[in-house]
């Protein structure tokens, strides 16, 4: 999943979901940090449409039909969804990785 041609664009969405504020702008309710940013936002900063980076997300999160490996978590609030990294999930992916995954 991390090796494919969108792979670096999913890269960047976990490097910018690390420091939300610094990357996408503050929603009208909430907060970035704990409730995560919802795919129009990812879309408009990858400069593709929300169905792609609905896939990027998806795929990041491990959600729906799609196999992803659960980097981020994904929390419905009304007819959107929020995407926030999954710190431990990921601590734990990288660990597989520096023992030879």
């Amino acid at each position: 999943m991390l090796r494919t041609p969108a792979s670096e664009r999913r890269l960047d969405i976990l490097e910018w979901l690390k420091e939300p504020a610094r990357h996408f702008p503050q929603p009208r309710h909430g907060d970035l940090v704990q409730i995560g940013v919802t795919a129009d936002v990812v879309a408009a900063k990858l400069g593709v449409r929300r169905r792609v980076a609905d896939t990027h997300l998806a795929l990041l999160a491990g959600i729906a039909l799609l196999a992803g490996i659960g980097l981020l978590h994904a929390t419905r609030i009304r007819h959107r969804t929020y995407y926030r990294r999954d710190e431990m999930r990921i601590a734990e992916v990288a660990r597989m990785f520096e023992k030879g995954w």
